[in-house]
């Protein structure tokens, strides 16, 4: 059954025909997904390696380029949603190590178990992502200005209370403390699955994905996401919650930097107060790279952990190719350009096919 247009207005002279009532062919949707220039990226990725490098398609190399992949893609899904909205977090890397620091220092001084240091870093790590959020609403100042402050204070916290408390730059050993093995089996510990080993940290990534995907797909928050990162004056017109939306988002991204932060912590036992200075940047190459706009209002969750598995995959890569792993960061702007060309060409192919 056809669909036919709607009458035209008077005495315009021109059908006027509902976008949502015009068929859509299975390439148009393909070419119309936020991740397709990532996907297309990741196998040239994979490729070229696979030919470079012998070792590359080893199993036990796979599962290490998954492990790469995961620590960053813990922290791209939420970066990439708060993109979609609108919004950047110049914090997230240096928030990573805060929650770690918290668990840590909170553990070992209060001679407590170690799942009340976990306990209280979430609290602590949720209320930072809120009061990002609460100060980009009240003060109506751009994030990136927002964050940078808080990246600022972060790590100037994370630097003097440890070199305060423990008297050196990083934070004692609670690897014989209470409650250390769980905590180690929940946020470190290692899988073998068909005879390769891998990090529960990988768990976690696909977890979040899955869990972003839905939300951005299938619940009202999602639209209310897109609409914040398309137009927040348009979206607050039509009842959208912009300011609430703000909100959670940044609560997200808080949210996995405490994940990523007890993993840090339980991964080694200690923690260096100045980890995290940079990695803001790749979780943002990342959801770029897997087609999130700058400018918001268009992305996925997908498409961040894509982006993520070709970081993986270019540092792991240029390892086991043997080469000098300065050329890393080549390929990785090389990617991030390559990748936002190839999604701007796909997005206009689209649009003028509409």
């Amino acid at each position: 059954m056809s669909a036919t247009a709607p009458p035209s207005a008077p005495g315009d002279g021109v059908d006027h025909v509902d976008e949502r009532l015009l068929r859509t062919t299975p390439l148009k949707k393909l070419l119309a997904r936020p991740e397709l220039g990532s996907v297309v990226g990741a196998v040239a990725v994979f490729v070229f390696f696979a030919f470079a490098a012998d070792s590359f398609l080893r199993p036990s190399s796979l599962g290490t380029v998954l492990y790469a992949a995961s620590t960053l893609g813990i922290m791209a899904v939420p970066v990439a949603l708060l993109m979609i909205g609108g919004e950047f977090d110049l914090s997230a890397g240096v928030l990573v190590t805060s929650s770690a620091l918290v668990s840590s220092m909170f553990s070992y001084q209060m001679t407590a178990n170690v799942w009340v240091g976990v306990g209280v870093s979430l609290l602590v790590t949720l209320a930072i992502g809120a009061f990002n959020g609460f100060m980009l609403t009240r003060t109506k100042l751009p994030s990136f200005i927002i964050t940078l402050g808080t990246f600022l204070m972060l790590t100037g916290l994370n630097l003097g209370l440890t070199k305060l408390i423990t008297g050196t730059v990083s934070t004692k050993s609670i690897a014989d403390m209470e409650g250390f093995p769980s905590a180690h089996s929940v946020f470190a510990s290692t899988l073998t699955v068909g005879g390769v080993e891998l990090k529960v940290t990988i768990l976690w990534w696909f977890g979040l994905v899955a869990v972003a995907t839905w939300i951005l797909l299938r619940t009202r928050f999602g639209n209310w996401i897109f609409a914040v990162g398309g137009g927040a004056d348009a979206a607050r017109a039509v009842g959208v919650p912009v300011h609430r939306t703000r909100i959670g988002l940044y609560m997200g991204v808080a949210l996995c930097a405490w994940i990523a932060g007890q993993h840090l912590l339980f991964s080694f036992d200690v923690v260096q107060s100045g980890e995290g200075v940079g990695n803001e940047l790749i979780y943002i190459i990342a959801a770029v790279i897997g087609g999130c706009l700058i400018t918001g209002g268009y992305g996925s969750a997908i498409g961040s952990a894509v982006g993520a598995l070709i970081f993986g995959m270019t540092s792991k890569g240029i390892v086991y190719a043997e080469w000098n792993p300065d050329w890393f960061k080549f390929f990785l702007g090389a990617m991030l350009l390559l990748a936002t060309l190839l999604n701007a060409w796909i997005r206009r192919r689209v649009e003028a096919t509409k």
